[in-house]
């Protein structure tokens, strides 16, 4: 199987790939964009590609894809711990660093740490590809944020580990593809809807579900792009899609909406492993 994933090989996201498919081909993709071209065009079977930070958030870019793609979906998620490790050249200080690299996100969720060094940091497309970038450069007060493998992979040093402003910090990434790719029985649904501009129209789309008795694990606004001041709601809800009730859910949520999408259904990463 080629699952395409977007980073370098040491990235977090090779390794969300590797813990569900050990046997995969990991083709690594520079953008988000292009996992998601490669498994519209088949150049690979499946892609792997970060949806949600438990310290920096929902990576936008990721909903934006699902909601437009009308020949991939989600078909599986997976939960990593993430753990920042500050790399630099073999004897670097610390104190002597001046410039950090890495992913928005990274740098989001060291921010503490790194605030306290009081270095600028420069963002750039995927945290191994920051520790590439350092060791290519070979500059000694310039580091990078990324995992201890990815430093080991470019010969970097390890500076400080869980740099993390949390210590206990995961990424969850979605699996997307157009057939099943044997993960388990989906019991997770994700969809995205618009309310009309009317009195009650949300209140009355959430009580479809709550009616039914369907819990939901997630619920987040976002501007909607080409549309100033109207907002897209992202849900999750902890039941299948073939679910009865949901499909009855689903008829009387489209009531009250202006466009509702089924982002996927699929096994959730942490009841499937339990």
């Amino acid at each position: 199987m080629r699952v395409a994933y977007q980073g370098e090989p040491g990235a977090f996201s090779e390794g969300a790939v590797l813990a569900l498919f050990p046997d995969a081909e990991a083709q690594p993709c520079r953008t988000v964009r292009l996992v998601f071209s490669r498994v519209t065009s088949g150049e690979a079977d499946m892609g792997v590609v970060p949806l949600e930070n438990s310290q920096a958030g929902s990576v936008n870019e990721t909903y934006d894809l699902l909601w437009h793609s009308t020949l991939v979906r989600m078909v599986g998620e997976v939960v990593v711990p993430v753990d920042h490790a500050l790399l630099g050249l073999p004897g670097a200080r610390l104190e002597e660093i001046k410039r950090v690299y890495s992913h928005p996100q990274a740098l989001a969720q060291a921010e503490e740490f790194l605030s306290s060094l009081g270095v600028e940091v420069v963002p750039v497309h995927d945290t191994a590809g920051a520790a590439r970038m350092v060791a290519e450069a070979g500059e000694p007060d310039q580091a990078a944020v990324a995992s201890v493998r990815a430093g080991s992979l470019q010969g970097l040093a390890v500076l400080a580990e869980r740099i993390q402003t949390y210590p206990d910090n995961f990424t969850k990434f979605a699996v997307i593809g157009d057939v099943d790719p044997g993960l388990g029985r989906p019991n997770k649904t994700s969809l995205v809807f618009a309310v009309h501009d009317r009195p009650g129209s949300l209140v009355g789309a959430l009580q479809a579900f709550a009616d039914r008795g369907i819990n939901l694990t997630k619920l987040e606004s976002r501007p909607r792009r080409g549309a100033p001041f109207e907002y897209l709601f992202y849900v999750d809800l902890q039941a299948a899609g073939d679910d009865t009730d949901v499909a009855g859910a689903l008829e009387e949520v489209r009531e009250h909406t202006s466009m509702l999408k089924v982002l996927g259904t699929y096994p959730a990463w942490r009841e499937r492993d339990e």
